[in-house]
């Protein structure tokens, strides 16, 4: 199980993913129209909030698959987990199904604002969107464990071609069958339905043969319910955190509007692929070495991954920033879109990266089973800027929430993380703010002024294109130098 090609297998993985959702949106916008595509950001508040369903199964699940790679779990003990969390998922499925298709008539007539859509439609939409969720819901259950047995390059191969099938094949029932928001839900739905059976077959073909059946187990729900439920806790918390800006926007805007929410969310969201493949491969990592008691392994892991965050994320949020309404002009065509997207795309990107500074912390904290740190951050940040995050939506709209997503992970890093370093890793604080946040930040920050400097005046799309790319990597190369040392990938094994 190599970190190293955990690491690179989940960027190749989540780049093509994150290629597959970014390439065809304007194809979506333009064969659904705006509003429907506001629609998609509906369903993507709605599976968000439907997570809390999971009661901390997923992160759970994947937990425990680590340890039993680790050595804290028996063959049959790991499938009885297995097994109880399968029975539960598929319940809750279930439940999650019929909940949408009751609720479908009233969210489609007294919460959305459409002028185009008939009320009829959006009822229809929103069921299928409730068939669709149930089963990305029983997706992430079975990818949790996958991700914690460290099956992640097999699991970026699969995810590659499925997020293929589900992009490439969505544009052509648009184009050859209909452009309908239903149908787009529904083929969605399909391909959740092979992505669900791959994932089971992968999952079991990992595990140990146990001489007697799996079977429901209340002594394995007895053994996780303290980590789940805080788990749980923590999910409701970050929903809160995280969720009410569009759930305020959604009942505030039009769905045209919120639809340019979505997509300035979706382009800001790149920097979240590029955090993902580092904490997928690293969490799993700190778990064994908490179960092994290897301090020095974990101060040496924890540092290596914050700096790989830093290095990557810096430079594209300097890029989304200075230029995110010039590569959303070149990626849509549409100038209105980008007039209108762009100031949300900075903002929710720069609070987007300091929420990334905090990701290893987190995952630290549950490498050793420490719920209680996020869960009381959370609540805190609930307490004081949830009201805020409210006052703001009313008052300035979209921008006016976007800038408490910023103000919220501004207090993370500057006020929440001390004290974490109290208890995990006391001497290791200063080191993770200078050489693994600070040091990256200075050497792209000067890069970039260098680039301004010589930026060429050019007409053509193409050339200014090639020197953007130029400049990512001139900065990306100026976090990387600046960083306390040079990350060998060498060390990653």
């Amino acid at each position: 199980m190599s970190l190293k090609k955990n690491v690179f297998a989940n960027y190749l993985g989540q780049a093509w993913t994150a290629l597959m959702g970014l390439a065809f949106v304007p194809l979506y916008i333009k064969y659904l129209g705006m509003e429907a595509y506001g629609l998609i950001g509906i369903f993507t508040l709605l599976q968000a909030w439907l997570t809390l369903l999971d009661m901390g199964m997923t992160p759970t699940l994947s937990r425990e698959m680590a340890r039993y790679t680790a050595g804290a779990h028996s063959a049959q003990s790991i499938r009885d987990l297995l097994r109880t969390m399968e029975f539960i998922c598929f319940a809750l499925a279930i439940f999650v199904c019929g909940l949408l298709w009751l609720c479908a008539p009233w969210l489609s007539e007294h919460w959305l604002q459409t002028e185009k859509i008939s009320a009829e439609q959006l009822a229809q939409a929103i069921s299928v969107m409730g068939l669709v969720i149930a089963l990305r819901f029983v997706e992430g259950v079975y990818r949790g464990a996958i991700v914690g047995l460290q099956q992640q390059v097999w699991l970026n191969v699969a995810g590659a071609l499925l997020a293929t099938l589900r992009s490439v094949g969505a544009v052509l029932i648009l184009i050859w069958i209909a452009p309908t928001i239903e149908l787009f839900f529904l083929w969605q739905g399909a391909v959740s339905v092979i992505t669900i059976i791959a994932f089971i077959i992968a999952t079991y073909r990992h595990l140990p043969i146990s001489n007697h059946v799996a079977q429901f187990s209340l002594l394995q729900l007895k053994a996780i319910w303290r980590f789940a439920s805080g788990m749980m806790a923590i999910t409701l918390l970050s929903l809160l955190l995280t969720q009410v800006d569009k759930i305020i926007l959604s009942r505030l805007l039009s769905l045209e509007l919120f639809g340019y929410y979505t997509l300035a969310g979706i382009v800001a969201s790149i920097l979240s692929q590029l955090i993902t493949p580092i904490t997928q491969a690293y969490a799993p990592r700190f778990t064994e070495l908490v179960t092994q008691d290897d301090t020095a392994g974990l101060i040496k892991s924890y540092h290596q991954s914050a700096q790989l965050i830093s290095v990557l994320i810096i430079p594209a949020t300097i890029i989304l920033i200075l230029f995110g309404k010039n590569l959303l002009l070149l990626w849509t065509g549409n100038p209105l879109l980008a007039e209108n997207a762009a100031p949300l795309v900075a903002l929710l990107a720069l609070g987007t990266m300091l929420n990334g500074f905090m990701h290893i912390p987190y995952f630290l904290t549950l490498a050793y089973g420490w719920t209680k740190f996020a869960l009381y951050q959370n609540i805190i940040a609930v307490i004081l800027l949830v009201p805020s995050t409210i006052w703001a939506s009313l008052h300035y709209g979209a921008i006016g929430a976007a800038w408490i997503w910023v103000i919220l992970n501004a207090g993370y890093v500057l006020i929440a993380v001390h004290f974490l370093y109290r208890r995990l890793l006391v001497t290791e604080k200063w080191r993770w703010y200078g050489k693994d946040i600070i040091l990256p930040t200075l050497g792209a920050g000067v890069i970039t002024w260098l680039c301004m400097l010589v930026q060429p005046a050019v007409e053509s799309k193409l050339i200014w294109l090639a020197w953007l790319s130029i400049t990512g990597v001139f900065i990306v190369a100026g976090a990387w130098i600046a960083s306390s040392k040079l990350l060998s990938v060498k060390q990653m094994d």
